[in-house]
This record gives structure tokens, sequence and C-alpha cells, in this order.
């Protein structure tokens, strides 16, 4: 990857509905280039997918927050890790090093929500030993990729 591909993939992350010929006044490079390198990019597997950022609030999806859990000893690691795939209110879940297993990262209505997955889902679920939940009270910084190279 070079530069001209870096700035592709700024474009792209900035709007993703941007049409190659936009992309390639930006780069300074032909329409058919701009193509083949976006082509290139996606078959390499650096362009999992085009996507879209959801304004949440308007959504009514007002609580984010941050849940530790902790499985119990010879836990179903399977299990555990469909069942949150399954769960459209966990938005991440990341296998952790540390006191805790796994961290997720839930959106929901309230805090009426929030117990109630956390209570009877997340609780719900045999190998869960123990949770820690953190409130988001505002994000300063929410991207979705990192284009810029170190």
């Amino acid at each position: 990857m070079d530069h001209t591909d870096l700035a592709i993939l700024d474009a792209l992350d900035k709007n993703s509905r941007a049409t190659v010929s936009e992309i390639s006044k930006l780069v300074s490079l032909s329409t058919p280039a701009v193509s083949e390198r976006i082509k290139k990019l996606e078959e390499a597997g650096i362009i999992e997918q085009f996507t879209l950022k959801l304004n949440y609030k308007k959504m009514n999806l007002n609580l984010m927050a941050f849940v530790f859990v902790s499985l119990k000893g010879g836990a179903s690691i399977p299990q555990f890790r469909e069942a949150m795939n399954s769960f459209p209110e966990v938005l991440e879940c990341h296998h952790i090093a540390g006191e805790y297993d796994y961290l997720l990262k839930v959106l929901l209505t309230d805090t009426q929500e929030l117990e109630q997955f956390i209570s009877n889902r997340l609780k719900g679920i045999f190998s869960v030993q123990k949770t820690n939940t953190l409130i988001n009270l505002s994000t300063i910084k929410s991207d979705l990729n990192r284009i810029a190279a170190p």
C-alpha cells in the first residue's frame, strides 16, 4: 500500500458512497486507475465491507455501556461467543487479557434495558461468573477505522 491507496481509503472512510470519479479527483488519478486500486484493496482483504455510521440518539439508543465479563473455569467458550454474536445489544465483543475474559460494548435505550440485558440475558448464560459495568457518559472520539500509517 502506498500514499495513494491510503488517500483512497481515507476518502471511502469519510464517505463510503463516494463515486470512483469523485475519489479520482481527490487523488489525482484516472477513474479506471482508482477503480482498479479499490478492486485490489478488496481482493487483498484490506477493504472488508462498505458500511454506514448511524446516529444512535435519533434511534432512541441513548445508553452505551462497557461490560467486563468473567467466565467460570471450564466454561463453554464457543457457547458464550455464539450468544454474544446473537445479541443485537452487543456492538463489540473483545477477548481480553487481565482480570476479566471479555469486554463488551453494548448499546441500549436506558438503564432499565441495561439491567434486563445484564440480569436476564448475559447472566442467564451458564458460563458467566461475574460482570462489571461502566456507563459511557460521553464519547470524545469514535472512528470506525484507522487510516493513516504510523
